[in-house]
C-alpha cells in the first residue's frame, strides 16, 4: 500500500461514507481534513458511537478502510499492535483495525493494513498476584519489585524482553516461566480504548460487540450484509440492530473490471426469482460468454493442490480431501511433497513467545493456507511453504490430521507434542473460507443443490444463495462451478516446483528437547 492511498479519487458513495465517519471523528478531536488530532483523557465518559459502511463484494469496502488508515496515521492517530499493553498515556490517540479471526487480518495485513483480532486487543490475561506487580512494574505504573522466589537475573531478563517486544507476557515467559504460572484466565480490559475499525463485521456476534462498546469511543463496521452470520445467531448480523441513519450502503463495483462475470453472478443471487436451476443456468451462459468462468464435470485435483475446493458439508469436505490423495497416488501412512495443508493454530510453551510472534507475522496463523514441502529436521518436524508470505518457508513442530471418511480417528503423518496444527487444505467448508480469497476457486455445486432441496433459510434468504454468494466471491480472478461427484485425474504430479526456492527459513524449536 503506496503513502498515496489516503488522497485515492472516491466514487461517489465512498466519499459519503467516508464523510459519515470523519463527522463523528471531528467530534472526537481527530480531524482528518487538517490531519491533526486532539488528546482525550482516558477516563472521559462516553457512550461508543458505532457506524456501519456496508456493502456486497467489490463495493469498495477495503479501499475505503485503507484510505482511512492512512488519514488516521497522517493526523497522529497511533495504531495499536497485538501485543498492545495499556501505558496510562493520557494525552496518545489509538486506532485499531479488528477482524474477528486471524485469517481476515491476514487478508488485510497482505494488503499492507496492520490489522489484528478482535481477541487480541479485547481481552487481556488475569495475572497472578505476584506478578501482576511485576507486570506494573514493567508497564511504569510501579517500582521494581522485590520477591524472595523471583531473582534479580529473572528480572533483568523480564525487564529486556520487554524492552524488545513489548509484551508483558512475552516478558514474563522470558523469566522461564510457563503461561499457567502467571495466566490465570482471560478477561475484558478495563482500561477505555478509542477508534476502532472492524473489517468482516458480518462475523461477529452480540457478545463480541458488546464487549467492543465497553471499550472504545468510536465503531465503524465494514461488513457484507449477504454473507453468513455467525453461527447462534438465528442469521441475524450486529449491524442489522443498528437506527438506518447508522448504516451506509456502498452500492458501486470497484474491485476488477465493470462487466466481471463472477461478481456479475454473485449479485444475481438477490433476485428472490432465482432458484438453483435458474442460477445453474447463468453459470453455464456466463461460461460460455467469459473464460473466468468455468463448468466443469469434475473437480480439478491440479487447482485443489492451491486453493480448497469450497463445499458446505464437512463430510463432502472429508470425502474429497481423500479422492485428492487417491488420484495423485499419495500413500497412506505419509504426506507427498505439495500437498496443501490449513494450519488450524500454533500451540506452544510461553517460553517460545517470541517465535510464536515472528511466526504469526510471516503468516502462519490460524486458517493460513500452506503446503507441506517435507519431513523437518527433528522427528515431528516439517518443512511448511506459507502461501503469500515473504519469507514462506518454516521449519516447525507440526501436528498434522488427515481426516478419513466413515472413521473417527483421523490419520496423523506428522506428531510432535506441541507445534503447529495443520489439517489438509484440499477442500474446505465456506463457512471456514469466509474472509479468505484464492486467485481460482472451485465451488462444489452438489453440496449447493442439497442445500436448495433442504429449504433451509437463514435471515430471510435462502441458505444455499448465502452458500454459494460467500463461495463465488472468495474468487479474485477465476471461478469453477463443479457439476458432479467426480474428480478429474491431474495433468502433472504433486510437486514444489512452483515455489520460490530462494526465500529464507525459519526453524521452529517444539520445547520437547
Amino acid at each position: 500500500m503506496d503513502a498515496g492511498v489516503a488522497r485515492i479519487e472516491f466514487s461517489e458513495d465512498q466519499a459519503h461514507a467516508r464523510a459519515i465517519v470523519a463527522a463523528r471523528l471531528e467530534g472526537l478531536g481527530v480531524d482528518l481534513d487538517a490531519a491533526s488530532s486532539e488528546s482525550i483523557e482516558d477516563d472521559d465518559a462516553r457512550a461508543a458511537e458505532v457506524v456501519a459502511i456496508l456493502g456486497k463484494a467489490g463495493s469498495g469496502k477495503t479501499r475505503l478502510l485503507a484510505s482511512l488508515v492512512k488519514e488516521l496515521e497522517a493526523a497522529g492517530v497511533e495504531a495499536v499492535s497485538s501485543d498492545w499493553e495499556n501505558r496510562k498515556k493520557r494525552d496518545r490517540r489509538t486506532f485499531a483495525v479488528l477482524s474477528p479471526t486471524n485469517k481476515a487480518a491476514s487478508v488485510l495485513r497482505n494488503l499492507g493494513v496492520p490489522a489484528t483480532t478482535i481477541h487480541r486487543i479485547v481481552y487481556t490475561p488475569v495475572y497472578d498476584p505476584e506478578y501482576e506487580r511485576i507486570a506494573q512494574w514493567l508497564s511504569g505504573e510501579a517500582d521494581r519489585p522485590e520477591s524472595e522466589t523471583i531473582t534479580e537475573e529473572q528480572l533483568a531478563r523480564a525487564e529486556a524482553a520487554y524492552k524488545s517486544h513489548g509484551s508483558i507476557p512475552g516478558a514474563l515467559a522470558a523469566m522461564g516461566l510457563r503461561g499457567s504460572d502467571f495466566i490465570k484466565g482471560w478477561t475484558r480490559r478495563d482500561d477505555p480504548l478509542d477508534i476502532a475499525l472492524v473489517d468482516e463485521a458480518s462475523m461477529i456476534d452480540d457478545r463480541q460487540m458488546e464487549d467492543l462498546r465497553a471499550l472504545f469511543r468510536l465503531i465503524v463496521l465494514f461488513g457484507d450484509p449477504a454473507q453468513l452470520a455467525p453461527v447462534g445467531q438465528s442469521g441475524a448480523m450486529v449491524f442489522d440492530k443498528l437506527p438506518e441513519e447508522r448504516k451506509f450502503e456502498l452500492s458501486r463495483i470497484h474491485r476488477q473490471a465493470a462487466d466481471n462475470p463472477i461478481l456479475d453472478l454473485a449479485h444475481a443471487l438477490a433476485d428472490p426469482a432465482v432458484d438453483f436451476p435458474d442460477f445453474e443456468r447463468m453459470v453455464e451462459q456466463a461460461a460460455r460468454r467469459d473464460d473466468r468462468v468455468v463448468l466443469g464435470e469434475r473437480a480439478d485435483a491440479g487447482a485443489m493442490a492451491r486453493s480448497p475446493m469450497l463445499v458446505w458439508r464437512n463430510a463432502t469436505r472429508i470425502r474429497l480431501i481423500h479422492a485428492f490423495r487417491q488420484v495423485h497416488g499419495a500413500p497412506e501412512t505419509e504426506l507427498l511433497p505439495g500437498e496443501p495443508l490449513i494450519c488450524d493454530g500454533v500451540e506452544l510453551p510461553m517460553k517460545h513467545r517470541r517465535k510464536r510472534i515472528d511466526l504469526e507475522a510471516r503468516g502462519l496463523v490460524k486458517g493460513a493456507q500452506c503446503i507441506y514441502l517435507g519431513p523437518g529436521r527433528k522427528p515431528g518436524f516439517a518443512r511448511i511453504h506459507v502461501l503469500g508470505a515473504e519469507e514462506p518457508k518454516v521449519n516447525v513442530a507440526a501436528i498434522i490430521q488427515i481426516e478419513l471418511p466413515d472413521q473417527e480417528e483421523p490419520f496423523i503423518p506428522t506428531a510432535a507434542t506441541m507445534g503447529a496444527a495443520f489439517l489438509h487444505g484440499a477442500a474446505a467448508t465456506i463457512h471456514k473460507a469466509q474472509g479468505s480469497q484464492w486467485n481460482t476457486v472451485q465451488v462444489y455445486a452438489p453440496d449447493l443443490y442439497a442445500a436448495w432441496r433442504a429449504g433451509r433459510n437463514e435471515a430471510g434468504l435462502p441458505l444455499w444463495k448465502r452458500l454459494a454468494y460467500v463461495a463465488i466471491t472468495r474468487a479474485e480472478e477465476r471461478l469453477i462451478w463443479v457439476t458432479r461427484n467426480r474428480i478429474a485425474r491431474p495433468q502433472s504430479p504433486l510437486g514444489i516446483e512452483d515455489l520460490a526456492e530462494d526465500a529464507g527459513t525459519l526453524v521452529l524449536s517444539s520445547g520437547e528437547g
